[in-house]
């Protein structure tokens, strides 16, 4: 089946909208004002619409023009997912591959994960960033990683369960929380919580905060060290502070109900059913370390 639009015409509509005007578009583009308003004079002929009303001086994406942009997206987009693919089964390996990992996942199952990946494709780069909270689901949401695993899903993207990751809350052992008998939430209200900030942009809360007193690390090694140091209480992942927990450094608050929660994480390719070979292999690399749940 022939087309009476090409892509290059598509990508000028996108652009119009994309950037706000005829003349962005050309620039962003570059290509002439003119091209691009032929390319929308081209796709309004020959499917028999209107894309854009004139409002004053602008001109706006009227009810079709706005499904017709919608589609659009998702058709240029698709080819360019398309043509990468093709690029990379005809070069084996890609050259470089961008993991995106919420910091629960632990980290020596990432490197494990990665060893095996060097071994076989060595000239594979890799890029690995830790993220918190919802810094793993934007890093899908702006493109910026190839395999992600992340604590949500977000819509448009598929993905499946890796694992589950146990938190618990704990204190140092001469905390005054360890001498107050079971314990309420309203218990925890006077004492300072140490929590970790969210690396993406929205600053997503998560867990229980209603401690008056609050610390906010960027990081769990440093709000582990705040733990033992005897600085507050906070529901941290069971396999950060393992050792901490067998040696008695920390100790599970006696708290009647919450002591532990539980946080899913799931493994997704960024480019879906067009992932490349190296993306796809350090994807069941990670599956293969995750522990079972």
């Amino acid at each position: 089946m022939s087309t009476k639009i090409t892509l290059d015409q598509w990508q000028a509509l996108i652009a119009v909208v994309d950037e706000g005007g005829y003349a962005a578009a050309a620039e962003a583009l570059d290509k002439s004002q003119s091209a691009i308003s032929y390319a929308v004079q081209k796709i309004e002929t020959e499917l028999g619409v209107r894309a854009f009303a004139l409002e004053g001086r602008r001109a706006k994406l009227t009810e079709t023009g706005s499904l017709l942009y919608r589609q659009a997206k998702v058709l240029v987009d698709e080819a360019g997912r398309i043509e990468n693919t093709a690029i990379r089964f005809g070069h084996g390996w890609e050259p470089l591959v961008r993991l995106t990992a919420d910091g629960l996942f632990p980290q020596d199952q990432v490197l494990c994960a990665l060893v095996r990946l060097a071994s076989e494709s060595p000239l594979t780069r890799v890029e690995f960033q830790e993220t918190v909270l919802s810094g793993s689901e934007e890093a899908l949401l702006r493109h910026e990683a190839d395999v992600v695993i992340t604590g949500r899903v977000p819509p448009g993207f598929m993905g499946d369960h890796l694992s589950r990751i146990r938190f618990v809350a704990v204190a140092a052992p001469e905390h005054a929380l360890h001498h107050q008998g079971p314990l309420e939430l309203d218990h925890l209200r006077p004492h300072r919580q140490l929590v970790i900030r969210d690396s993406g942009k929205r600053r997503v809360d998560s867990g229980w905060l209603g401690a008056e007193q609050r610390w906010t690390f960027s990081h769990g090694s440093a709000r582990r060290q705040a733990l033992l140091r005897g600085l507050g209480f906070a529901w941290v992942p069971e396999t950060e502070i393992a050792a901490d927990l067998a040696e008695g450094r920390l100790l599970p608050l006696p708290l009647k109900e919450g002591v532990e929660r539980f946080h899913d994480l799931y493994l997704v390719y960024a480019d879906g059913q067009y992932a490349g070979r190296a993306a796809r292999f350090l994807g069941e690399c990670l599956r293969a370390e995750a522990e079972p749940v």
